[in-house]
Protein backbone atom coordinates (compact mmCIF):
# COMPACT_ATOMS: atom_id res chain seq x y z
CA UNK A 1 0.00 0.00 0.00
CA UNK A 2 1.31 3.38 -0.67
CA UNK A 3 -0.22 6.99 -1.23
CA UNK A 4 1.00 10.22 -3.03
CA UNK A 5 1.47 13.27 -1.95
CA UNK A 6 0.26 14.52 -5.80
CA UNK A 7 -2.56 13.58 -8.52
CA UNK A 8 -4.62 11.10 -7.22
CA UNK A 9 -5.18 8.20 -5.04
CA UNK A 10 -6.90 5.03 -4.90
CA UNK A 11 -9.22 4.31 -2.41
CA UNK A 12 -10.12 0.35 -1.36
CA UNK A 13 -13.34 -0.07 1.01
CA UNK A 14 -13.74 -3.77 0.51
CA UNK A 15 -13.10 -6.64 -1.98
CA UNK A 16 -16.44 -8.73 -3.56
CA UNK A 17 -16.72 -11.58 -6.13
CA UNK A 18 -15.81 -10.34 -9.75
CA UNK A 19 -19.32 -11.50 -10.55
CA UNK A 20 -20.86 -8.56 -8.26
CA UNK A 21 -23.43 -6.61 -9.35
CA UNK A 22 -22.30 -3.03 -11.61
CA UNK A 23 -23.82 -0.56 -13.56
CA UNK A 24 -27.18 0.81 -12.07
CA UNK A 25 -26.74 -1.60 -9.10
CA UNK A 26 -23.74 -0.20 -7.99
CA UNK A 27 -23.69 1.79 -4.84
CA UNK A 28 -25.07 5.59 -5.94
CA UNK A 29 -23.38 7.84 -7.49
CA UNK A 30 -21.88 10.17 -4.69
CA UNK A 31 -21.83 7.33 -2.45
CA UNK A 32 -18.04 7.37 -1.47
CA UNK A 33 -15.77 9.01 0.26
CA UNK A 34 -15.97 13.11 -0.59
CA UNK A 35 -18.90 12.53 -2.41
CA UNK A 36 -16.83 10.49 -4.82
CA UNK A 37 -18.31 7.49 -7.15
CA UNK A 38 -17.60 3.73 -6.70
CA UNK A 39 -16.70 1.62 -9.38
CA UNK A 40 -15.53 -2.08 -9.55
CA UNK A 41 -12.07 -2.84 -10.06
CA UNK A 42 -11.73 -6.67 -11.16
CA UNK A 43 -8.42 -9.16 -11.25
CA UNK A 44 -9.29 -12.98 -12.03
CA UNK A 45 -12.63 -13.67 -9.44
CA UNK A 46 -12.07 -11.06 -6.90
CA UNK A 47 -12.61 -6.79 -6.94
CA UNK A 48 -11.46 -4.41 -5.46
CA UNK A 49 -14.75 -1.50 -5.16
CA UNK A 50 -12.50 1.74 -5.61
CA UNK A 51 -13.09 5.67 -5.40
CA UNK A 52 -10.18 7.76 -6.55
CA UNK A 53 -9.95 10.89 -4.94
CA UNK A 54 -7.33 13.61 -4.81
CA UNK A 55 -3.56 12.77 -3.63
CA UNK A 56 -2.36 15.39 -1.83
CA UNK A 57 -5.87 15.29 0.97
CA UNK A 58 -4.98 11.87 1.94
CA UNK A 59 -1.31 11.84 2.18
CA UNK A 60 0.25 10.10 5.30
CA UNK A 61 0.54 13.81 7.28
CA UNK A 62 -2.65 15.11 6.19
CA UNK A 63 -4.20 11.56 7.89
CA UNK A 64 -2.07 12.10 10.85
CA UNK A 65 -3.21 15.38 11.17
CA UNK A 66 -7.08 14.71 10.81
CA UNK A 67 -7.69 11.30 12.21
CA UNK A 68 -8.07 13.19 15.66
CA UNK A 69 -10.96 15.74 13.94
CA UNK A 70 -14.47 14.10 13.97
CA UNK A 71 -15.88 16.54 11.78
CA UNK A 72 -13.33 15.39 9.14
CA UNK A 73 -13.29 12.19 10.12
CA UNK A 74 -16.87 11.28 10.78
CA UNK A 75 -18.29 11.87 7.24
CA UNK A 76 -15.50 9.60 5.66
CA UNK A 77 -16.31 6.90 8.21
CA UNK A 78 -19.90 6.97 7.49
CA UNK A 79 -19.29 7.04 3.57
CA UNK A 80 -16.86 4.16 4.42
CA UNK A 81 -19.71 1.70 5.63
CA UNK A 82 -22.11 2.81 3.44
CA UNK A 83 -20.58 1.13 0.50
CA UNK A 84 -19.46 -1.46 2.82
CA UNK A 85 -23.23 -2.05 3.88
CA UNK A 86 -24.33 -1.65 0.06
CA UNK A 87 -22.10 -4.46 -0.91
CA UNK A 88 -23.16 -6.59 2.06
CA UNK A 89 -26.55 -6.29 1.15
CA UNK A 90 -25.59 -7.61 -2.27
CA UNK A 91 -23.52 -10.14 -1.48
CA UNK A 92 -20.13 -11.31 0.29
CA UNK A 93 -17.67 -8.55 1.35
CA UNK A 94 -14.48 -8.46 2.68
CA UNK A 95 -14.16 -4.81 4.46
CA UNK A 96 -10.64 -3.23 4.12
CA UNK A 97 -9.61 -0.93 7.08
CA UNK A 98 -10.29 2.80 6.40
CA UNK A 99 -7.52 4.48 4.66
CA UNK A 100 -6.60 1.85 2.27
CA UNK A 101 -4.68 3.75 -0.36
CA UNK A 102 -3.09 2.70 -3.18
CA UNK A 103 -0.83 4.62 -5.45
CA UNK A 104 -2.89 3.42 -8.36
CA UNK A 105 -5.15 0.81 -10.54
CA UNK A 106 -1.62 -1.35 -10.68
CA UNK A 107 -1.20 -0.92 -7.25
CA UNK A 108 -4.74 -2.36 -6.57
CA UNK A 109 -4.22 -5.19 -9.10
CA UNK A 110 -0.83 -6.06 -7.32
CA UNK A 111 -2.07 -6.20 -3.54
CA UNK A 112 -5.51 -8.52 -5.40
CA UNK A 113 -3.28 -11.11 -6.66
CA UNK A 114 -0.70 -11.15 -3.88
CA UNK A 115 -3.78 -11.92 -1.96
CA UNK A 116 -6.00 -13.88 -4.08
CA UNK A 117 -6.13 -16.79 -2.20
CA UNK A 118 -6.64 -15.16 1.13
CA UNK A 119 -9.75 -13.00 0.00
CA UNK A 120 -11.45 -16.01 -1.71
CA UNK A 121 -11.41 -17.97 1.25
CA UNK A 122 -12.46 -14.65 3.24
CA UNK A 123 -15.64 -14.26 1.03
CA UNK A 124 -16.22 -18.00 1.09
CA UNK A 125 -16.51 -17.82 4.81
CA UNK A 126 -18.87 -14.97 5.17
CA UNK A 127 -20.76 -15.48 1.69
CA UNK A 128 -23.49 -18.04 3.84
CA UNK A 129 -24.09 -15.36 6.43
CA UNK A 130 -24.29 -11.61 7.93
CA UNK A 131 -22.64 -9.94 10.93
CA UNK A 132 -25.28 -8.80 13.99
CA UNK A 133 -23.85 -7.03 16.99
CA UNK A 134 -24.40 -7.84 20.50
CA UNK A 135 -23.63 -5.40 23.69
CA UNK A 136 -25.19 -5.96 27.40
CA UNK A 137 -24.67 -3.69 29.63
CA UNK A 138 -25.14 -4.21 33.90
CA UNK A 139 -26.73 -1.19 35.42
CA UNK A 140 -24.73 -1.85 39.06
CA UNK A 141 -27.57 -0.67 40.92
CA UNK A 142 -30.05 -3.29 40.06
CA UNK A 143 -27.72 -6.33 39.46
CA UNK A 144 -26.71 -5.79 43.71
CA UNK A 145 -30.56 -6.14 44.82
CA UNK A 146 -31.12 -9.35 42.35
CA UNK A 147 -27.48 -11.33 43.12
CA UNK A 148 -28.76 -12.48 46.19
CA UNK A 149 -31.13 -14.60 44.32
CA UNK A 150 -28.76 -15.00 41.96
CA UNK A 151 -25.71 -16.54 43.92
CA UNK A 152 -26.06 -19.98 45.66
CA UNK A 153 -23.55 -18.63 48.02
CA UNK A 154 -25.49 -15.80 48.56
CA UNK A 155 -28.58 -18.06 49.17
CA UNK A 156 -26.92 -20.05 51.29
CA UNK A 157 -25.61 -16.77 53.69
CA UNK A 158 -28.88 -15.73 53.91
CA UNK A 159 -30.45 -18.87 55.16
CA UNK A 160 -27.84 -18.89 57.83
CA UNK A 161 -28.09 -15.73 59.09
CA UNK A 162 -32.10 -16.23 58.81
CA UNK A 163 -31.78 -19.06 61.25
CA UNK A 164 -29.07 -17.57 63.36
CA UNK A 165 -29.49 -15.29 66.69
CA UNK A 166 -29.31 -12.01 66.55
CA UNK A 167 -25.90 -11.69 67.42
CA UNK A 168 -24.97 -14.50 64.90
CA UNK A 169 -27.15 -13.12 62.23
CA UNK A 170 -25.50 -9.18 62.33
CA UNK A 171 -22.19 -10.65 61.63
CA UNK A 172 -23.36 -13.22 58.28
CA UNK A 173 -25.81 -9.64 56.76
CA UNK A 174 -22.12 -7.73 57.55
CA UNK A 175 -20.18 -10.00 55.88
CA UNK A 176 -23.48 -10.66 52.55
CA UNK A 177 -23.76 -7.03 52.01
CA UNK A 178 -19.45 -6.78 51.52
CA UNK A 179 -19.47 -10.06 48.90
CA UNK A 180 -22.62 -8.64 46.91
CA UNK A 181 -20.08 -6.46 44.95
CA UNK A 182 -17.72 -9.93 44.17
CA UNK A 183 -20.41 -12.16 44.20
CA UNK A 184 -21.88 -9.71 40.71
CA UNK A 185 -18.50 -10.22 38.88
CA UNK A 186 -18.98 -13.67 39.01
CA UNK A 187 -22.56 -13.98 38.34
CA UNK A 188 -22.33 -11.61 35.55
CA UNK A 189 -19.29 -13.38 34.44
CA UNK A 190 -21.31 -16.93 34.26
CA UNK A 191 -24.93 -15.02 32.61
CA UNK A 192 -22.90 -13.34 29.67
CA UNK A 193 -20.77 -16.72 29.04
CA UNK A 194 -24.47 -18.43 28.83
CA UNK A 195 -25.59 -15.76 26.86
CA UNK A 196 -23.07 -16.17 24.44
CA UNK A 197 -23.33 -20.01 24.28
CA UNK A 198 -26.87 -20.19 23.11
CA UNK A 199 -27.02 -17.51 20.76
CA UNK A 200 -24.24 -19.08 19.12
CA UNK A 201 -25.96 -22.35 18.35
CA UNK A 202 -27.68 -20.54 16.19
CA UNK A 203 -24.87 -19.19 14.54
CA UNK A 204 -21.77 -20.08 12.24
CA UNK A 205 -19.05 -18.35 14.23
CA UNK A 206 -19.40 -15.86 17.37
CA UNK A 207 -15.93 -13.69 17.68
CA UNK A 208 -15.93 -11.84 21.48
CA UNK A 209 -13.66 -8.50 20.68
CA UNK A 210 -12.25 -6.98 23.88
CA UNK A 211 -14.79 -4.54 26.04
CA UNK A 212 -13.64 -0.65 24.70
CA UNK A 213 -12.12 0.81 27.29
CA UNK A 214 -14.42 3.87 27.49
CA UNK A 215 -17.05 1.29 28.42
CA UNK A 216 -15.29 -1.07 30.55
CA UNK A 217 -15.51 0.57 34.00
CA UNK A 218 -18.76 1.97 36.36
CA UNK A 219 -20.27 5.74 34.53
CA UNK A 220 -20.95 4.28 31.15
CA UNK A 221 -24.69 5.87 30.34
CA UNK A 222 -26.43 2.49 30.20
CA UNK A 223 -24.05 1.05 32.61
CA UNK A 224 -21.00 -0.63 32.40
CA UNK A 225 -20.40 -3.22 29.18
CA UNK A 226 -20.13 -6.73 30.29
CA UNK A 227 -20.35 -8.63 26.77
CA UNK A 228 -19.35 -7.09 23.13
CA UNK A 229 -20.02 -10.09 20.57
CA UNK A 230 -20.69 -10.01 16.98
CA UNK A 231 -22.43 -13.01 15.53
CA UNK A 232 -22.60 -14.55 12.01
CA UNK A 233 -25.86 -15.79 11.07
CA UNK A 234 -27.18 -17.29 8.11
CA UNK A 235 -30.55 -15.87 7.29
CA UNK A 236 -32.75 -19.42 7.92
CA UNK A 237 -31.29 -19.18 11.38
CA UNK A 238 -32.08 -15.89 12.26
CA UNK A 239 -36.11 -16.42 13.51
CA UNK A 240 -34.15 -18.99 16.07
CA UNK A 241 -31.42 -16.86 17.12
CA UNK A 242 -33.58 -13.36 17.83
CA UNK A 243 -36.28 -15.58 19.05
CA UNK A 244 -33.26 -17.05 21.85
CA UNK A 245 -32.08 -13.41 22.13
CA UNK A 246 -35.61 -12.02 23.12
CA UNK A 247 -36.23 -14.65 25.43
CA UNK A 248 -32.61 -13.90 27.32
CA UNK A 249 -33.49 -10.30 27.09
CA UNK A 250 -36.96 -10.88 28.80
CA UNK A 251 -34.98 -13.02 31.62
CA UNK A 252 -32.18 -10.99 32.24
CA UNK A 253 -33.55 -7.72 32.16
CA UNK A 254 -35.43 -8.22 35.72
CA UNK A 255 -31.54 -8.82 37.34
CA UNK A 256 -30.11 -5.54 35.76
CA UNK A 257 -28.93 -6.43 32.38
CA UNK A 258 -29.38 -4.39 28.77
CA UNK A 259 -29.62 -5.58 25.58
CA UNK A 260 -28.38 -3.75 22.77
CA UNK A 261 -28.58 -5.68 19.17
CA UNK A 262 -27.93 -4.17 15.64
CA UNK A 263 -27.45 -5.76 12.54
CA UNK A 264 -27.06 -6.80 9.80
CA UNK A 265 -23.47 -5.20 9.43
CA UNK A 266 -20.90 -5.96 6.91
CA UNK A 267 -18.85 -8.92 8.50
CA UNK A 268 -16.09 -6.07 10.28
CA UNK A 269 -15.09 -9.54 12.43
CA UNK A 270 -15.25 -12.67 10.29
CA UNK A 271 -12.66 -11.65 7.44
CA UNK A 272 -9.61 -11.91 9.54
CA UNK A 273 -7.82 -13.16 12.51
CA UNK A 274 -9.65 -12.46 16.24
CA UNK A 275 -11.28 -14.75 18.44
CA UNK A 276 -12.82 -16.72 17.17
CA UNK A 277 -15.65 -19.54 19.02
Amino acid sequence: MSSSASGSIWYVYGIVPSSASTGANMPPESAGLDDSPVSLEPDGDVAALVSVLRGPDYAPNAIEANSGDVEWLGPRAVAHDRVLTWASDHGPVVPMPMFSLFSGRDAVHGMLRARAAELRDALARVAAGREYALRVFRVDAEMLSAVATLSPRLRELAASAAAAAPGQRYLIERKLDGERRTEMRGVTRDIVEAIAVELGKHALATVRPPIPRADSGDGASRGTMVLNAAFLVTPGALADFQRTLTGLAERHEANGLRFDFTGPWPPYHFVGGGERR
